[in-house]
Parts: C-alpha cells; sequence; structure tokens
C-alpha cells in the first residue's frame, strides 16, 4: 500500500468550503427560500409578495440564525469576517456563490492549524485573492508559481520553512507583506533572497524568531527594500547583541516601526553614523545574572541537636546559590564563582568531570521532581554563588557579567530558562586524637630516664602539673571531613521574555515552605501523669486554655525564596524609557 502524500493546501481548502455551509441551510437554495428566488422582485429589490409560503423563512430570520453565536448554525471561533459576508451573500444571493463562482469571490483565505505541507496549483483558481494566510501548519517549501498574481499579504507564521529559493523564482509582484516569523531561516544564506529584486513594493516583513545571525549582512541587502517601513526581526540570535537596534535604525533609514515599536526622530538622531561601524556588533551578547536575598532558611542549631553521633565534632554550615548559563560563553574570571559543566540529556542533568566537589546525590529525587519539568537541550556551566553563613536573611550581593559569543546557543539557553537552586553545604570538624600519641612519647621517655637515673624514683608531681598545663595551652587541631551538599529548593526560571524587546527579568523564587525534623522532647509531667488524676483549679485551667492561642500566633512559617534576575545589555533607545520587566512571584510546584 502506497504511503500518503504531503496534506494539500487544496485539501484543507475544500474542507473549508464545507465548514461553512454555503449550499446547506439557511444558506444557498433549498425548500427555504424556494418561491422568494421565483417571485418577481421591485426596482428596488424587494419582493412583491410579502406572504411567505408554508414552510419558508424570510431573510431576516435566516440572517439571525447565521449570526445568534449560540444558534447550531453559527460559525466556529476561529474563522475570518470574510466568511461571514460570504455567508450573508449565500442567504442573499445564493446564486452568486454557487458552483465555481465562489472561487472568484474569495478575496481572504486563512487556513490556520489544518497539517497543510503543500501549497499546490490549485491555489491559481483563487484568481481574485489578495490575502493568504497559512500559519501553524507544516509547510517547508513554498512554489512561488502556485501564488496567485494578486496576492499582497502572505502569512507563513509557525512552519518549518528553511529556504527560499522556490519562494522568490517567482514572487507575487505586488506583495506588500511577507510574514516568515517563527521559520527555520538560518543566515547568511537566506539573507541574499530578501531584496528589492524579489520584492519591490514589500512594506512589511517579519523575520521573528529564527536562527539569523549576521546582522551587517541582513541589513545590507534589506537597505534595497525602498518601501519597507515594518521590520520584525526580534528572536533572532543577532537581535542579542547590544548594539543591534541602533544599528538597523540608523542602517535602515526608511523604516518607521523596529520590533513593534515605533522608531521615533530622537532614537534616529541618538544611532547617527552607527551603521559605519560595524566593529560594535562582533562583540558577543553580554548577560548579567545577579543574586539577592535568601529567605526561610531553617536554622541549622535546631538540627545539631538530632545529630548523635557527631556531638563531638564541630559543624558548620554555609549556603549558596547555583544557577545555569550556556556553554558557549567566555568565562573570564573564576575566582569567587565556582564553575561546573552540564551535560544536559533527555533524561536528568549530570555533573561533568568536576562533579566530585558537587555530590547532589542526597537530594536526586527532590531536584527531579522540583526542577527537571522539561529537560533542557543544551550543554550549560554550573555557577555557584560564594558560602554564607546563617541568617533570618542571607544577603548573597550576588553580581556576574556574562559575554556569550555563541548567539545561537544563547538564544537555546533563554528559551529553555535556567534551574536555581539553594544548596546547604555542612561541614563536620573532628578534634585530632594525639592522646595515644603523646602517651606514647611520654612512656618512651619515661623510660629512658629510669635506666638513667638508675630507678631513683616516679616523676614528681610538680613536673606532672607542668605538663598538664603545657597540654592545655597547645590548640586543638580539627581534621574537617569531605563536605555534605544539600539541595533545599530547586525550580526552572523562564527567560523567553529576554528574546522579545525586554531587557531585564526579575523574579523571586518561591520554593515553599520548607519541612524539617525536630528534636525529641522528653515527655513532660502531664503527659506522664493522666489529665483525670492533675487536680486543676479552676483559675489555672482558665489561664492554660487561654495562653494556648498565643503560642500559635508567635509560629509563622517562612517560605524558602531567593531573588533572582537575568538583564540582557542593549544599548538604551529613546524610544524605550519604561522599565524592562516587572517583579513577579514564581512559585515551585
Amino acid at each position: 500500500m502506497a504511503a500518503p502524500g504531503p496534506r494539500r493546501l487544496s485539501a484543507a481548502f475544500r474542507e473549508h468550503l464545507r465548514l461553512l455551509g454555503l449550499r446547506d441551510f439557511p444558506c444557498g437554495l433549498g425548500s427555504w427560500n424556494k418561491s422568494r428566488f421565483g417571485a418577481r422582485t421591485s426596482p428596488s429589490g424587494q419582493e412583491e409578495d410579502e406572504d411567505l409560503p408554508l414552510g419558508e423563512e424570510s431573510p431576516q430570520a435566516l440572517m439571525e440564525l447565521l449570526r445568534d453565536p449560540h444558534s447550531p448554525w453559527a460559525l466556529p471561533p476561529g474563522c475570518s469576517p470574510q466568511d461571514q459576508q460570504l455567508r450573508d451573500v449565500a442567504v442573499q444571493a445564493p446564486q452568486l456563490v454557487s458552483g465555481t463562482r465562489v472561487l472568484q469571490v474569495f478575496r481572504s483565505l486563512r487556513i490556520v492549524g489544518k497539517g497543510v505541507e503543500e501549497v499546490d496549483e490549485d491555489l491559481l483558481q483563487l484568481q481574485h485573492l489578495e490575502e493568504l494566510i497559512l500559519c501553524a501548519n507544516q509547510i517547508s517549501r513554498v512554489t512561488s508559481a502556485n501564488l496567485p498574481r494578486m496576492l499582497k499579504v502572505l502569512e507563513l507564521c509557525c512552519n518549518a520553512v528553511a529556504d527560499l529559493q522556490e519562494l522568490c523564482s517567482q514572487p507575487p509582484p505586488q506583495l506588500q507583506h511577507l510574514g516568515l516569523g517563527y521559520n527555520r531561516l538560518c543566515g547568511p544564506s537566506q539573507d541574499k533572497y530578501l531584496t528589492a529584486d524579489f520584492w519591490p513594493n514589500l512594506v512589511s516583513l517579519d523575520l521573528c524568531f529564527n536562527n539569523l545571525t549576521e546582522l551587517l549582512e541582513l541589513v545590507s541587502q534589506l537597505s534595497s527594500l525602498q518601501k519597507l517601513r515594518v521590520l520584525v526581526l526580534q528572536g533572532n540570535p543577532l537581535a542579542l547583541i547590544p548594539a543591534y537596534r541602533g544599528f538597523v535604525v540608523d542602517g535602515l533609514p526608511q523604516l518607521s516601526v523596529l520590533d513593534d515599536i515605533h522608531i521615533e526622530p530622537d532614537e534616529r538622531h541618538q544611532f547617527r553614523g552607527l551603521a559605519r561601524q560595524p566593529e560594535l556588533i562582533r562583540s558577543g551578547a553580554q548577560v548579567v545574572v545577579s543574586i539577592g536575598k535568601i529567605k526561610g532558611v531553617p536554622d541549622p542549631s535546631a538540627l545539631q541537636e538530632l545529630e548523635v553521633d557527631t556531638k563531638a565534632a564541630a559543624i558548620t554550615y554555609s549556603y549558596c546559590v547555583t544557577y545555569e548559563f550556556t556553554e558557549g560563553e567566555e568565562v573570564e574570571d573564576g575566582g569567587s564563582t565556582e564553575v561546573t559543566t552540564i551535560h544536559q540529556s533527555p533524561a536528568v542533568a549530570t555533573l561533568g568531570a568536576d562533579s566530585s566537589a558537587w555530590d547532589m546525590g542526597e537530594t536526586k529525587g527532590q531536584q527531579e521532581s522540583a526542577a527537571v519539568e522539561e529537560p533542557m537541550a543544551h550543554a550549560a556551566h554550573l555557577f555557584v554563588t560564594p558560602g554564607k553563613p546563617w541568617a533570618d536573611t542571607i544577603d548573597c550581593s550576588y553580581r556576574k557579567e556574562h559575554t556569550a559569543k555563541d548567539l545561537v546557543g544563547l538564544k537555546g539557553y533563554l528559551e529553555a530558562g535556567t534551574i536555581v537552586s539553594v544548596v546547604e553545604e555542612k561541614v563536620l570538624s573532628w578534634p585530632v586524637d594525639a592522646d595515644s600519641e603523646e602517651s606514647a612519647v611520654t612512656n618512651k621517655k619515661a623510660g629512658q630516664g629510669l635506666k638513667k637515673d638508675g630507678g631513683k624514683g616516679p616523676v614528681p608531681k610538680d613536673k606532672q602539673k607542668q605538663q598538664e598545663k603545657k597540654k592545655k595551652k597547645q590548640p586543638c587541631e580539627l581534621r574537617s571531613d569531605p563536605p555534605i551538599r544539600r539541595t533545599l529548593g530547586s525550580r526552572r526560571v523562564s527567560l523567553e521574555a529576554l528574546l522579545a524587546t525586554e531587557d531585564l527579568v526579575a523574579t523571586v523564587c518561591d520554593f515553599g515552605i520548607l519541612i524539617t525534623e525536630q528534636p525529641l522532647q522528653p515527655p513532660s509531667l502531664e503527659e506522664k501523669v493522666p489529665k483525670a488524676d492533675l487536680p486543676l483549679s479552676p483559675g489555672k485551667r482558665k489561664n492554660k486554655d487561654s495562653a494556648e492561642p498565643e503560642e500559635g500566633q508567635g509560629l509563622e512559617a517562612v517560605p524558602l525564596t531567593v531573588e533572582f534576575q537575568v538583564q540582557l545589555l542593549r544599548w538604551p533607545s529613546a524610544a524605550a524609557q519604561s522599565p524592562g520587566s516587572t517583579v513577579a512571584v514564581d512559585k515551585a510546584p
């Protein structure tokens, strides 16, 4: 059995016509309106016979059936205004949309999310088509010879177009808008097709969220489009460069709107001459990560009471925050920041060769359930803030600037987001047991003294006291065990806003309230003796009852939170004076 071919646009169009029901009640010709079109009409278009035969409906009643949203004949959501107009025509003058005449009526065609893979030659039957919207399909290539010549708007957003060669072989000469956002275009091989040789009347061009990387080459090609007024490039790797907007504004003086932001005269004056300095766009992207205060960490002194086998050890606790950043960056300094490579896979992220210092085995299950919702598909570095001692509010005061040369990798990192974790480090330090060594040395010296003195007798008491004082004066040496690290909370932070026009993502990561074990308390006298056997005066009973709510009032659980923000450095624009984003609170599930 032969495999089914690609789904064609003509098949989706026929399904669309069936959905409109232009030949079915209450549209088209049938028993519900047969006498109306056979009767004589007045010069004004009104019927001379006002009485309708039994079983027929007036045009007004039929129109109400089409326009009432609760009617079973109402159009489903997502249809265009032209679809409603066609149905109105099918009620008032059904002969205009019967047979192949309906193909001459279409001015706009909207086929969205129907799985179309191929734009076939049957589309040429819509000779008067001016607008073609094919968003959210599976189109990988478009043959321009199959597009109507009258086409003015072509929207191919959210498809799989990776090559523009076939689209530019015989493009519609009157096309004014070309939408290629959210496709698979990669530069600079596709830049050569974006010139006036192919699109002489283009006014609006949408190339957002592709993988275009060569800003200098792209601006050079687009400069030939003298009628171009609206351009969208956000979401491409090239838009992450700090001088991106200024370079485009100065390099394309005919533009009026860039990335949905109007270009004001002050902004154009501010960036004047920037297009003649191409070295400014080769510096890579700059991202600043800042981490503020940690709140809600449980007091570790309560946990020390549970340590039965470590009472002789000195226990120190410190707390830090870890986050991931794309692997394709230039690591300038690692003095105060520990860097570990993470290799992401469809399973759980695993640490690289340096991971012996960061053993997360104790909390692997917690990390998997709390943070790894959708695995990231890129390699990254794990950055660690300097450890801080416990406090009610731990101020990390961390700031690090990252420079990313791999713009495609940075885009993938921002799309996937980063994982932020709060880590507790516990170090046990034990006193060095030197008593056995000192006693052995003392016994040896004592034996030598006995032999030398010929058995003069035991060591005097004053000498023994001096030796004991000398022992007390010596500092106690401690031997530290390897640190034990435990992840207190972990969650993913979305950074997709930085791919658009936002400059800053500032959030307070909320990991919830940590539940810690409480030390066992010895039973009180009231628990040992039954309450019935305890004589209580009425006054004491009243005081006890009134004290219970007061005890509960002072206990307020504080969730574990950390302040985290990522800023994409961009050259300031006169058109955008408001802050790039607002602070949001993300709560862990």
